[in-house]
């Protein structure tokens, strides 16, 4: 089976865990099940359930990431590096997206063009029934005449949040149309007349959408797509494709299924009603906290209200208006505090005129770029782990309370043997994340 994840977001909706380069879907909030009675309390993002739970109806799935640059880490760091990823130079909507990774599959992974994909969302909180709809819809596309074939979900209420499928039958037309986010009025009266919620899931044969972007977009070659991504038509594959289409089936699911993109809806899927250090002290209701700073959060005589914490801020909001901070956080001029890499993670703990200090973490096996900086000189102390360091082409073997310097203009990784921390501070009168240079390690 072939699926392709389609990962976007500009992580503002779920500030302060995230941010412009770890979006909600890699936000670790779920709670994974023990492996022994000894095990530690363990959570997984978004991503990290949806890979798992794909690998579990199929552990031979073929899974692509459609993604932005600025993601490619945090996807290697939670998932690995086996899973395909079809890197979007910039945003032009979801049909160029989707064009550019079927194009993907069968340019650089070989796929046929009669090879049947499914396209989903990242970001769903699903139950395992939700990707056994998805294998019928992989199968439902290689066997069925038809061109497309979506994903429609039964709906438990009349949402205005979400577009609709409806049913369609006449003396002329037995089919499906499509609408846009209605009001609950037209909700009401599209449910009552048998309509799906659409949610953004279909399958196709690579040839079908190969040959609609050579209509749309002039090519569709991958090589020519990425090339001139930034010239493509900005438009949305319901728009381009699925609105426009006549030869459509559709498949009904109708177990768990949430569109979790603000705090409000994030609360309710979490188990626990703290994450992190936090306490929930007399007269508290329908409270939530989530805490990834090492500081202690006590709430009290609250009501429906949620607490995030990072290194990038605090929120406090009631869950009634959490869905409104887009505009207040748009406003903040903040350099990204946390962020994960194929790596491993850092976190900025102290910023000055003239230094910086982050936190590193690397995980066992793993390193930084080979590189140098010309405008700032740069300070390593172990705290954690065993590892090795080459500067300026010298190896050496690093532990815990060795002290690392390098000058401007030297070149310099470190690799961790075990998993390894490290404070990093960074002096100099021009930091900036431009002022790095890129080496090949032998």
């Amino acid at each position: 089976m072939n699926i392709v994840l389609l990962s976007g977001g500009s992580g503002k909706r779920l500030w302060p865990l995230s941010n412009e380069i770890r979006s909600k879907q890699f936000i670790k909030i779920f709670k994974t099940k023990a492996t022994t009675s000894g095990d530690a309390e363990s959570y997984e993002s978004m991503v990290q359930r949806v890979y798992r739970q794909i690998k579990a109806v199929d552990a031979d799935a073929d899974v692509t990431i459609a993604t932005s640059k600025s993601q490619v880490s945090a996807i290697h760091n939670q998932v690995g590096l086996d899973v395909g990823i079809s890197v979007e130079p910039c945003r032009r909507d979801t049909f160029p997206a989707i064009a550019l990774a079927t194009a993907y599959l069968h340019d650089v992974k070989g796929i046929d063009k009669d090879e049947a994909v499914v396209v989903c969302p990242v970001d769903p909180y699903v139950d395992h029934s939700y990707f056994e709809c998805i294998k019928e819809l992989y199968e439902a596309a290689i066997n069925n005449t038809e061109n497309l074939v979506l994903m429609g979900i039964e709906p438990t209420y009349p949402s205005e949040k979400y577009g609709y499928i409806k049913p369609i039958q006449n003396a002329e037309v037995c089919g499906w149309g499509f609408t846009e986010k209605p009001t609950e009025e037209k909700a009401k009266e599209y449910i009552a007349a048998g309509a799906l919620w659409n949610g953004g899931v279909f399958a196709y044969k690579l040839r079908y959408v190969l040959e609609k972007s050579k209509e749309l977009l002039g090519t569709c070659s991958y090589a020519e797509l990425f090339s001139n991504y930034a010239n493509l038509k900005k438009i949305s594959f319901d728009y381009a494709v699925v609105e426009q289409e006549t030869s459509i089936a559709v498949l009904r699911y109708s177990g768990t299924w949430k569109d979790i993109g603000t705090w409000n809806t994030l609360t309710e899927a979490m188990e626990d009603e703290v994450i992190g250090r936090g306490t929930l002290g007399q007269r508290t209701d329908n409270v939530h906290i989530v805490n990834e700073l090492n500081l202690p959060i006590l709430a009290m005589g609250l009501k429906d209200v949620v607490i995030a914490a990072s290194p990038d801020g605090i929120l406090v909001s009631s869950e009634d208006t959490a869905d409104k901070i887009k505009p207040y956080v748009d406003a903040i001029d903040q350099q990204i505090m946390f962020a994960e890499k194929s790596w491993g993670s850092y976190q900025v703990i102290d910023v000055e005129k003239d230094s910086m200090t982050i936190k590193v973490t690397l995980n066992p096996g793993h390193r930084m770029n080979y590189h140098s900086h010309e405008k700032r000189d740069e300070i390593w102390n172990v705290i954690r782990g065993t590892g090795k360091t080459v500067v300026d082409g010298m190896e050496q073997s690093v532990k815990a309370g060795d002290v690392i310097t390098m000058s401007a203009g030297c070149k310099h990784t470190v690799i961790a043997e075990s998993e390894l921390q490290l404070i990093e501070v960074q002096l100099g009168t021009d930091i900036s994340v431009a002022d790095k240079k890129k080496y090949e390690l032998d």
